[in-house]
């Protein structure tokens, strides 16, 4: 009778097999968006449906590519742009879905990560990171702060935002949006909030984000400026330009003016004004405090 033992594999065999494993059960999910080293990733989160990011996309109408090769166009449905996500309806065929990971998922410092990504269609990336913060911000394209995100260390390349980032079990955790200071990437958080935004997009109802309708200089510029003209300095935000016709222009608020509240809170920061905006519906009313030059006023704005 032989007694030989088979030896347990090695931790490196072991991280190989994971790696592997992930790749097979999630990869088919993971497509490219566009052509080439163009546009970006996305991840196919149920029958004829693609999430992504906002960023990725130039139009109603992209090309989405399937691990082996089979592409198909899609169509946006639903875009935050503010909040960088949307949703792509598409014929993903016998696709299965990402699962969705269960709230006590949630990663922590520590935890391990995979992130996957197919890159304008270029083929399949998996690669493996820990959490290294959570709860971190951005700012979108379109200056605002996205906040809760997840960071990590799964290195990917140019035009790998919008795939998937998973735990262990293939479960989304997140979704790969943005590069920062050392390499380390940012997740927006696949958690109950992110999954009803996506439901409302993948309906065409996006939850509309307000705007003034002003271009801003931030405090301290404005603090500057005032003082170049010799005007005391305070907190608050310059209007640099306003657009015609919007809600500012109706307003009266010029180029050149001081915003230095909100619904009676201090401005001291765009991030101020912002949760002002956004806790207001289209039709409501939003009194600011204004300084034109050595003259302080309040302006009623009203959103159409």
């Amino acid at each position: 009778m032989s007694t030989e033992t088979t030896a347990p594999p090695s931790v490196l065999q072991q991280i190989q097999d994971t790696v592997a494993g992930i790749g097979a059960r999630v990869g088919p999910a993971v497509v490219g968006l566009g052509r080439g080293w163009s546009l970006g990733s996305g991840v196919v989160t149920a029958p004829g449906q693609v999430l992504t990011n906002a960023h990725n996309l130039r139009g109603e109408e992209v090309t989405i590519t399937f691990l082996g090769g089979r592409t198909a166009g899609g169509r946006v449905v639903g875009a935050d742009l503010d909040g960088d996500l949307a949703v792509v309806a598409v014929d993903t065929g016998s696709v299965e879905a990402v699962e969705w990971a269960p709230p006590e998922a949630a990663p922590s410092i520590g935890t391990p990560v995979f992130a996957l990504a197919n890159p304008g269609g270029r083929g399949l990336r998996v690669t493996l990171g820990l959490v290294s913060a959570t709860d971190r911000s951005f700012r979108s394209r379109r200056g605002r702060r996205v906040t809760g995100s997840i960071e990590h260390s799964a290195l990917l390349p140019r035009g790998s935002s919008g795939g998937p980032l998973v735990d262990g079990e293939g479960r989304l955790l997140g979704l790969n949006t943005v590069r920062v200071d050392g390499g380390l990437i940012l997740a927006l958080p696949a958690d109950h909030a992110l999954r009803e935004r996506v439901e409302l997009l993948s309906g065409g109802v996006t939850r509309p984000r307000l705007r003034l309708g002003v271009a801003i200089a931030p405090a301290h510029v404005a603090r500057r400026l005032r003082r170049a003209v010799g005007l005391p300095e305070r907190d608050g935000l310059l209007v640099r330009a306003v657009e015609s016709g919007s809600a500012a222009d109706r307003a009266g608020i010029e180029k050149g003016d001081l915003v230095f509240s909100a619904a009676g809170s201090p401005v001291q920061n765009l991030d101020d004004l912002h949760k002002a905006l956004d806790t207001l519906e289209p039709g409501a009313t939003l009194t600011l405090g204004v300084a034109r030059a050595t003259e302080d006023r309040e302006v009623t704005v009203t959103f159409e």
